[in-house]
């Protein structure tokens, strides 16, 4: 059976219409941030069993972007918000553009440069 995956925009559709481009967690440091913020950016991310959050494009369809809530063992998708609502809703928590909770610490273990 093919894994489907909801849009909110166009319905249920299968999986294979998307494109994934990965987790939808990690938020763009600052430009003026530190060196070690923008290394744990770009490089450091987290290897989850269970249930993590992507970004997901409806290449095949709409062409929106998605963040889709999916179980990476056993590939169950729990929800799908587009992408935008998912950025607002981000914002109004507090989590500001700039301001990861990663990049405000440097990863255990690595010297800073």
């Amino acid at each position: 059976m093919a894994s489907l995956i909801t849009c909110p925009h166009c319905g249920v559709r299968p999986k294979e219409e998307f494109t994934i481009r990965g987790d939808a967690k990690p938020v763009r440091p600052a430009p003026e941030a530190e060196f070690a913020a923008w290394d744990d950016y770009v490089h450091i991310r987290d290897n989850v069993r269970g249930v993590m959050a992507e970004h997901w494009q409806h290449s095949g369809g709409c062409r929106r972007w998605l963040v889709v809530e999916r179980d990476t063992f056993s590939h169950d998708v729990h929800a799908v918000t587009d992408a935008a609502e998912f950025t607002l809703a981000r914002a109004s928590k507090g989590t500001k553009a700039g301001t990861a909770d990663k990049a405000a610490k440097p990863a255990k273990g690595r010297a800073k440069p």
